[in-house]
């Protein structure tokens, strides 16, 4: 197949929809001799955060002079961006041939993998061939039963910011939730877990001592905020593991203060286990991680401001972010959010913040659709219009806003996938 048609066989999987169970990822790692198990694996499971936590654990790797595959999901523009070898996405050609190995794979296989399934044995074949000294593996849903968790042995296990979302797959309560997360532990791999909830906490660290796996976890931590504006943040922290001061983030938001505290407490997990790692080059990893897609301006005049926030929690964390950047300015929102997000309350959390809303509908047949959102029609002051079309729901964004304000896109990566391309901004 070329890499047209490799996009083409992708994209037909896609029917056979999302089935839990590590059955049929076995089954076809088998046929193509398990390459996985020769790969050193760094697991990051949560509901937010992952893709910022493996973009930081990356840089670090990298700055420290390894070569770091990653896999992440989903992706906004292109699917080679997926599967990434210190920050280079695979070629077309390279990701055609790999689709077709696994194609050819899967064709004596009795109960045919979904297509996250496939995409993951692309990651594990192409890292192995291309000898890696590092995986940053990024979950796709849950933990316990999602593909990636084919890995029987990673290197260390990271779990970030866990709260509400897929609850249809993952249950209704965060002790449930983060009992699917927790799949993602070893017998005897240490793991790493963010600062949250007491309830989650305790669910995590049960499974860490029933796996004899090393528990990494802070209860009291001292953070120290030197600088904070839309070009970056600077600060330090100090917890039972580390002392650090004037650590730089380009990313920007007070959760990505939380995310650079998690990756700083798990390149000290990495370095008791043994992965070398030097103080100068971790630091220089974080300042220099970029993760496309999370509070990331895209133009001025006015400012775009594009945010990945596809649940509650996201969402709350986005408003909190836009009240301490743009606290002094009008604020013009775009949103696109899924079928299966809790829309209302998410709408309701941002709704205050803004001048005018634009509700839209992201690419993606499990959209939420415009003619369900009467709800929405009078919001008590707010402006809110109605464009299914997100190209010209852009255009009635901008013609709302005036240079000086903000147009914040927010929702579903199907959504900012899109902006991306009609901004003409280059990933």
């Amino acid at each position: 197949m070329n890499y047209a048609e490799a996009l083409k066989y992708i994209e037909q999987i896609e029917y056979f929809g999302s089935k839990p169970g590590l059955e049929r990822i076995s089954a076809l790692m088998e046929v193509l001799g398990n390459p996985q198990d020769a790969l050193k694996v760094i697991h990051v499971a949560g509901t937010n955060g992952k893709g910022s936590t493996t973009a930081m654990l990356t840089y670090i790797l990298k700055e420290n002079g390894y070569r770091v595959g990653t896999y992440t999901s989903p992706h906004l523009e292109s699917y080679n961006e997926r599967f990434m070898i210190n920050g280079e996405n695979i070629s077309d050609e390279k990701l055609a041939r790999y689709v077709t190995l696994i194609k050819e794979a899967c064709e004596g296989l009795e109960d045919k993998p979904t297509v996250f399934e496939v995409l993951t044995a692309v990651a594990f074949k192409y890292f192995f061939d291309e000898k890696v000294d590092y995986v940053v593996l990024e979950v796709g849903l849950g933990g316990r039963f999602d593909a990636t968790n084919l890995i029987n042995k990673p290197v260390l296990s990271v779990i970030t910011s866990i709260s509400f979302d897929h609850v249809e797959f993952l249950g209704d309560t965060l002790e449930k939730i983060a009992f699917e997360k927790a799949g993602i532990i070893k017998e005897g791999c240490p793991c790493v877990l963010y600062r949250q909830s007491d309830e989650v906490r305790s669910v995590i660290e049960a499974v860490c001592k029933e796996k004899n796996s090393a528990f990494y976890y802070t209860d009291e931590q001292e953070v120290t905020v030197l600088k904070q504006d839309i070009t970056g943040t600077v600060f330090s922290v100090k917890n039972r593991y580390v002392d650090i001061k004037n650590v730089s983030i380009k990313l920007i938001g007070d959760y990505q203060i939380k995310n650079a505290c998690l990756v700083l407490l798990a390149a000290e997990a990495l370095r008791l286990n043994g992965v070398e790692l030097k103080d100068s080059l971790i630091l220089s990893g974080v300042e220099r991680s970029k993760w496309h897609g999370r509070m990331e301006i895209v133009g001025e005049d006015p400012t775009v401001l594009l945010d990945g926030a596809h649940n509650l929690d996201g969402i709350a964390m986005l408003s909190d972010s836009l009240k301490k950047y743009f606290a002094d300015r009008k604020i013009t929102l775009l949103v696109g959010i899924l079928g299966d997000k809790e829309y209302g309350k998410m709408v309701e959390t941002i709704a205050p913040l803004a001048s005018n809303i634009v509700l839209t509908e992201p690419r993606s047949e499990r959209k939420w659709h415009l003619e369900s959102l009467e709800e929405f029609e009078n919001m008590g002051g707010i402006k809110v219009y109605k464009e299914s079309d997100i190209k010209k729901a852009l255009d009635l964004a901008f013609s709302v806003t005036e240079k000086e304000d903000v147009i914040c896109c927010a929702g579903s990566f199907y959504l900012i996938g899109e902006i991306y391309k009609l901004v003409g901004y280059k990933l």
